[in-house]
């Protein structure tokens, strides 16, 4: 079934591939409130972050937008480099495609879950950790915990539950206003939420609070906030 932008899914099969990069960033601009205001705030504060020589990866990098965007900001820092993580396909061709004229920037088929990893300055997650099956979750973030250097950063944004039933339903019910004020039908709505059943797991905030804690970072911060979307600022 049609849930926006050409893009079909069935029940519980929202997937990354087939055609969904074609029309994928405009089908999530509608999708997730301030996003692109997310890329920028996230490139402003790499400033804090990324050095001469720094490492940075983006995991989940789809089409590649952000890590260009972060890229083309940190331009004068020498010898930085950018390397984005996806595991479709079809996206790594869009960003390779995307991000064909910079060069400092690598994109790479590879699960970060069991890709060995160099030091890193920075890790970029925007959207990315609610597709990771839960069981693997904690163990991620171990691992970013312990592939950042001191002082190195996790940027992270996520789609985040309520803390309580009265919240999440107060939440769920105005992001669908915003989606239907955003051009989506009713139909398109729904058919996108049966799409994701089983393959989107959100967290609430204390949840995401209390993975990052027991992978080791005590310094978080909510530095964006719009419902039911969250981005993150935790420093090693």
């Amino acid at each position: 079934m049609g849930v926006g932008q050409d893009i079909s899914a069935g029940n519980a099969g929202w997937t990354f591939g087939d055609n969904v990069p074609d029309t994928f960033v405009d089908h999530i601009k509608l999708s997730v409130p301030l996003y692109e205001d997310g890329h920028k705030l996230t490139c402003q504060l790499s400033d804090f972050f990324v050095k001469n020589d720094s490492l940075v990866y983006e995991i989940g990098t789809s089409t590649g937008e952000l890590i260009r965007k972060l890229a083309v900001h940190n331009a004068m820092k020498r010898g930085a480099r950018w390397v984005g993580l996806d595991i479709e396909p079809s996206m790594i061709k869009a960003a390779t495609d995307h991000c064909k004229d910079v060069p400092t920037i690598k994109i790479m088929k590879e699960d970060a879950r069991f890709m060995d990893m160099e030091r890193a300055d920075m890790i970029v997650s925007y959207y990315t950790m609610q597709f990771v099956p839960p069981r693997f979750r904690q163990d991620l973030f171990t691992k970013i915990y312990e592939t950042l250097n001191w002082g190195g950063a996790l940027i992270m944004f996520e789609k985040v539950r309520g803390p309580d039933a009265r919240f999440q339903d107060i939440i769920s019910q105005l992001y669908n206003d915003f989606k239907i004020q955003n051009g989506f039908s009713s139909e398109e709505v729904v058919e996108k939420a049966r799409s994701l059943k089983g393959i989107l797991e959100p967290f609430s905030t204390q949840g995401n609070l209390d993975l990052m804690r027991r992978a080791g970072f005590q310094d978080v911060v909510t530095v964006q906030k719009y419902l039911c979307f969250e981005g993150f600022l935790a420093i090693k």
